[in-house]
C-alpha cells in the first residue's frame, strides 16, 4: 500500500506485485460523509417515492428511503406503516450517510446506525450477528463462537473479512472500543442541535487502512512523516503486529512514479484496455450502467477458434475483475464476452471471473451468462471512482466524446 500526500489531494494505492488494483483519492475541498452520523431535519416526505428528504447541513438534502427508517415497535402491527405516518416535515432525525452525493443525486441516508471498527461493525439496538461470507466456512464457525461470547447485550455485531485469524482478545478489544464510541455518540446526540454532526469517520487514509490493510500486505509506504506517525499510532492501538510494516519513502521523485502507479492510473482512465495476449476490452460508462466489451483483437490463437476464444475470455475475466476494483465501478455492469459455443467453456469463464472477484472487498452479485452471452452483475460503491476523481465533462462535446461540427440545416 502506497500513500502520497499532495497539495491538492491525498491518494492511496494498493498494489499486488506491481499491478495497481485499488485506488482511493480525496481532495482538500472534497470530503466524504460516508459513515458520518448527523442530527438531520426532515424537509419533506414523498409518499409516492416512499422516501423523505432530510437536511443534514451539507447544502443538498439527503434521501432516506422507507426501508431505512427505524420504526417504533409500538407502531408495528403486522406490517410497516407508511413513511408519511412516521416522518413529518421539520422533525429532527438521527441519520447516517451510506453513500456520498454523486452527480445530481443527494447522499443516501439510513436510520439503522452502525459504527465500523477494525474487525467488527457494531449495530446498536439490534440483536443480529453476522459473519462476512468472504471468509472460509471453518473460520466463520470459529469467529461465530467467539462473537457469541463477546457480543454485548442490546448490540448487534457484524464480523468483517479483516477478522480472519483474529484472536478473542483482539475481537473483545475492538468491540469494547466500538461500545465506547457509541456511548459518546449517544451523549453528543442528546445535546446536539439539528444539522450538527454527532459522529464523523476518520480521514481517508486511516479509513482505508482500517478497512483494507492487513497481514497479507508486505509494506505500507507513506511519503509524509507526520502522516506516517498517525498511521503507526492507529495500528499500535488496533493491530500492533502491523506497525513494523509502515515506512517513510526516501529518495527523490514522486512515490507513485517509482512504482509506475501514475501510468497505470492514466491507462485506467482510457476506454480501451489491452490484454497481454493481444485482445482488449472496451470499458464505457453510461447514465444507467457500465458496459464492458471483450474483443480478441490481435490474438489469433494456435489450434481452433473455440480454444482461442476461451483463452481470450479467461484472460479478460481476470482483467475485468481488476478493472472493477481499480475504477471502483458501481451499479449495474454488463459484460459482453466473446461468444462461446461449448457450455462447459462458458461455465469455466464464469467460474474464473467469480474466483477473481472473491478478492474484491466490495459487495457484488453476478448473474449467469445469458442466452445472448452477456454477464450481468451489480457492484456496490459508496464514493467516487477514478473517472469522477480525475476527469470532467468536456466543454465542447458535453461528454459525448464527439463534437458536432456541421450544421444540421445543410
Amino acid at each position: 500500500m502506497l500513500v502520497t500526500v499532495g497539495d491538492q489531494r491525498t491518494q492511496v494505492a494498493v498494489l499486488e506485485e506491481r499491478n495497481l488494483v485499488e485506488h482511493y483519492v480525496t481532495r482538500r475541498e472534497d470530503v466524504s460523509y460516508v459513515g458520518n452520523i448527523y442530527l438531520g431535519r426532515v424537509q419533506n416526505v414523498l409518499p409516492g417515492m416512499e422516501a423523505a428528504f432530510v437536511d443534514i447541513g451539507k447544502g443538498r438534502n439527503g434521501v432516506l428511503y422507507a426501508g431505512e427508517v427505524n420504526y417504533d415497535e409500538a407502531d408495528l402491527d403486522g406490517e410497516l406503516p407508511r413513511i408519511e405516518k412516521t416522518l413529518k416535515a421539520g422533525q429532527p432525525v438521527l441519520v447516517q450517510v451510506t453513500k456520498d452525493p454523486m452527480g445530481t443525486k443527494g447522499a443516501r441516508l439510513t436510520q439503522q446506525l452502525s459504527i465500523a471498527g477494525r474487525y467488527c461493525v457494531l449495530a446498536p439496538g439490534d440483536a443480529m450477528l453476522g459473519i462476512s461470507r468472504k471468509l472460509p466456512e471453518d473460520e466463520r464457525e470459529r469467529l461465530r463462537k467467539i462473537v457469541k461470547a463477546v457480543r454485548p447485550e442490546q448490540y448487534g455485531l457484524i464480523v468483517r473479512t479483516a477478522a480472519e485469524g483474529a484472536t478473542r482478545e483482539q475481537l473483545e478489544d475492538d468491540v469494547a472500543r466500538l461500545v465506547r464510541i457509541w456511548e459518546q455518540v449517544e451523549t453528543r446526540a442528546a445535546a446536539a442541535k439539528p444539522l450538527e454532526p454527532v459522529y464523523e469517520e476518520p480521514d481517508l487514509v486511516i479509513r482505508v487502512i482500517r478497512d483494507v490493510f492487513g497481514p497479507e500486505f508486505s509494506d505500507l509506504i507513506v511519503d509524509d512523516e507526520g502522516l506516517a506517525d498517525q498511521v503507526r499510532a492507529y495500528l499500535r492501538d488496533v493491530s500492533p503486529e502491523l506497525e513494523d510494516h509502515v515506512s517513510v519513502a526516501t529518495g527523490e521523485g514522486h512515490l507513485f512514479d517509482g512504482y509506475e502507479v501514475t501510468n497505470q492510473i492514466r491507462r485506467a482512465l482510457e476506454k480501451k484496455v489491452w490484454l497481454a495476449s493481444g485482445g482488449y476490452l472496451i470499458v464505457e460508462k453510461t447514465e444507467a450502467m457500465w458496459v464492458i466489451d471483450v474483443n480478441t483483437g490481435k490474438f489469433v490463437g494456435k489450434s481452433n477458434l473455440e480454444e482461442t476464444v476461451l483463452r481470450n475470455n479467461l484472460e479478460a475475466a481476470e482483467e475485468i475483475a481488476r478493472q472493477l476494483r481499480l475504477r471502483d465501478m458501481g451499479g449495474i455492469i454488463v459484460i459482453d464476452f466473446v461468444d462461446m459455443l461449448i457450455p462447459a467453456n462458458r461455465d469455466e469463464v464464469l467460474k474464473r471471473f467469480k474466483r477473481e472477484l472473491a478478492r474484491d472487498k466490495t459487495k457484488s452479485r453476478v448473474m449467469e451468462i445469458s442466452r445472448l452471452g452477456l454477464v450481468q452483475m451489480t457492484r456496490k460503491n459508496v464514493s467516487q471512482g477514478l473517472t469522477e476523481s480525475f476527469t470532467r465533462v468536456c466543454d465542447c462535446c458535453d461528454g459525448r466524446g464527439a463534437q458536432i461540427v456541421e450544421s444540421m440545416l445543410g
